[in-house]
């Protein structure tokens, strides 16, 4: 596995984010941060001069991981673009992660003194990081429990070694009997001073309670003021609600009517469109017609031009007829001339 030596801290970036490796403090043996979860995110950083925009701390979407160190019991989320290391957060069980929209969270870390965003290509990566980072917050919190009582446990122990080494030191120098009685009487001093010091203790505690009864007593009166006016509002946005809907009714009906008046003034353009298809194809008509008429003097001249023609022709033809009938007789009149016994029949010969 492939892995980096680091200063205690600042781990720098690897070729991947399997291993971080760095010298404990005292520059001995070497200590492995493993990681425990990765994930893949766009990484964004909060404007630090205006504290409102978001700054893109990486140009595409990079590994994101968190790291547990098992010497230092810490946990950590770590993400590195190229040589640049561009998350090192140390979690802490007063970091809250907060989802913003379906693929967005972000966290404040006051350490690093800026709050980091993580943009995921889907809303189930963004859910089990949140998930993730719910527990090691967890995990981070018992830590540091455990720690504060093992200081505790540390220094109880402390107090007690020293105790008990100045009373063996009184012991060898007095009897048992004076030393009963000073065992008795320094019990006593301490539980007069113990009764003293609850005494005061109470005190504080019973001036408090009346302090804090006094604010509650006051905060009670402003709450109850508080719902009179509420109640007030209430009841003005319930009537400007019940008028709002009364508005919208008939703002709906009037757009029922609308619609209406929409469908007849289109059934209305469909007809004035059919009405204008057929006077277009009357005046087509018409147009056709007038080129007609401007047409028919000039065959009624052709027309009467043609009768004349043919009444000609008949005249010529009754003519022709009546040479043809003359020219008929004078020929049968010859002929009988001409085949008659009186010429001797010289025709037939």
């Amino acid at each position: 596995m492939h892995s980096v030596v680091l200063s205690p801290g600042s781990p720098l970036p690897c070729d991947s984010l399997s291993v971080f490796v760095y010298r404990d403090l005292d520059g001995g043996a070497l200590v492995r941060e493993q990681p425990i979860f990765t994930t893949r995110a766009h990484v964004f950083q909060i404007d630090p001069s205006t504290k409102k925009n978001w700054v893109p701390a990486s140009k595409q979407a990079v590994t994101v991981s968190y790291f547990y160190d098992v010497t230092r019991n810490s946990y950590r989320i770590i993400s590195v673009d190229g040589a640049k290391v561009i998350i090192n957060s140390t979690i802490t069980p007063n970091m809250t992660f907060t989802k913003t929209s379906q693929k967005f969270g972000q966290w404040a870390d006051s350490r690093a003194n800026t709050v980091f965003g993580l943009g995921f290509s889907s809303e189930q990566q963004l859910t089990k990081f949140a998930e993730k980072f719910q527990e090691v917050k967890e995990a981070a919190r018992l830590a540091r429990d455990k720690s504060q009582e093992k200081t505790e446990t540390s220094s109880n122990h402390s107090q007690a070694s020293s105790v008990n080494g100045t009373d063996d030191e009184k012991a060898s120098h007095v009897g048992p009997a004076d030393t009963h009685l000073k065992s008795e009487n320094d019990k006593l001093k301490i539980a007069l001073t113990q009764s003293a010091a609850n005494v005061k203790k109470w005190e504080v505690e019973l001036q408090t309670l009346r302090e804090s009864n006094a604010r509650l007593t006051a905060a009670l009166q402003e709450s109850a003021a508080s719902v009179e006016q509420w109640k007030r509002q209430f009841s003005l946005c319930r009537e400007e609600n019940d008028r709002l809907r009364n508005k919208i009714d008939e703002l709906e009906e009037q757009c029922s009517e609308i619609n209406r008046e929409k469908e007849r003034n289109t059934q209305l353009k469909q007809r004035i469109e059919e009405l204008e298809s057929e006077v277009r194809e009357k005046e087509t008509e018409l147009n056709d017609l007038r080129k007609q008429s401007e047409i028919i003097p000039q065959l009624m001249s052709e027309c009467e031009y043609v009768s004349e023609k043919l009444e000609a022709a008949e005249r010529d033809n009754q003519n022709l007829e009546g040479k043809v009938r003359s020219l008929k007789t004078d020929i049968e009149e010859r002929w009988a001339v001409f085949i008659s016994p009186e010429n001797g029949g010289s025709c037939l010969r």
